[in-house]
């Protein structure tokens, strides 16, 4: 693939879906399913211009697009997933857009848990990865790993797998923790199997964010794996300052798949 085939996108989800994963699994032809191997036509075009696409709306653009997707049970990860949108499309030239994958938990569960109703972010599928330029993964923690709902999409990938289709690109991660000890780190850190597998290029903010990650008179989420937020109980938000870092991340990643995307 040339300098000119820019027809990517970059996502953001949130949710995984139990009967897509059931569906295929049932098939017993996990890398022959056409849920996993269907692949969406490459555009050339002339122009080096550049999009961003993060998370949510299966859209066909041309140039840089970074896919930020994210689970957001409770909506934490889904404001920083905003933030991180606002920050990607800060960059000229690049157009970013929110995706989330699909719920696996049934109706009577979540309403047992509370849980709000999903936004209207559109739901993406594992193959339409292959059209992005670079992501940002966003998800909540559970015993300071991902949510098994962003686990649960991640192995639908195994055809983009397979192919290679996701190695050479750049991939962030952010994320939600119930508790100051619940995974701020943890949870980013054993993420990072998922990038290896696909041979993606982990890129984490480090202490560009400046003074704010120094931070010790308040409570704040994320470390140098990426942009974080603490839920507590449920009613706490993210604060002003992990939007802010949120907002950093989106801008630095989106500042780095453009230079690669130049370079290439």
């Amino acid at each position: 693939m040339g300098p000119h085939l820019l027809g990517k996108r970059f996502f953001e989800f949130s949710f995984s879906s139990l009967d897509n994963v059931r569906r295929v699994c049932a098939s017993g032809e996990w890398n022959l399913s056409p849920w996993l191997l269907k692949l969406f036509p490459w555009k050339e075009i002339s122009s080096l211009s550049f999009n961003m696409t993060i998370l949510i709306s299966v859209l066909t653009y041309y140039g840089i697009f970074w896919f930020d997707r994210y689970y957001s049970m409770y909506g934490h990860v889904e404001k920083l997933a905003e933030e991180i949108k606002k920050g990607a499309s800060s960059v000229e030239g690049v157009e970013a857009k929110l995706w989330q994958v699909p719920e696996i938990l049934q109706e009577d569960v979540l309403g047992k848990m509370s849980a709000p109703p999903k936004s209207d972010v559109p739901i993406i599928t594992p193959n339409e990865l292959a059209e992005a330029d670079g992501f940002v993964f966003g998800f909540p923690t559970r015993f300071g790993m991902m949510a098994a709902q962003f686990k649960a999409f991640l192995d639908g990938t195994g055809g983009l797998w397979r192919s290679q289709q996701l190695a050479g690109k750049p991939a962030g991660i952010f994320y939600s923790t119930g508790s100051q000890g619940g995974g701020q780190e943890t949870t980013a850190l054993t993420a990072i199997t998922q990038l290896v597998h696909h041979g993606m290029i982990f890129v984490p903010i480090g202490y560009t964010f400046g003074a704010g990650m120094f931070e010790m008179e308040k409570v704040k989420g994320g470390s140098p794996y990426g942009a974080g937020t603490y839920a507590g109980d449920g009613s706490r938000q993210p604060s002003e300052l992990e939007l802010e870092q949120a907002f950093h991340q989106g801008k630095y990643l989106a500042t780095i798949t453009k230079k690669l995307k130049e370079a290439a």
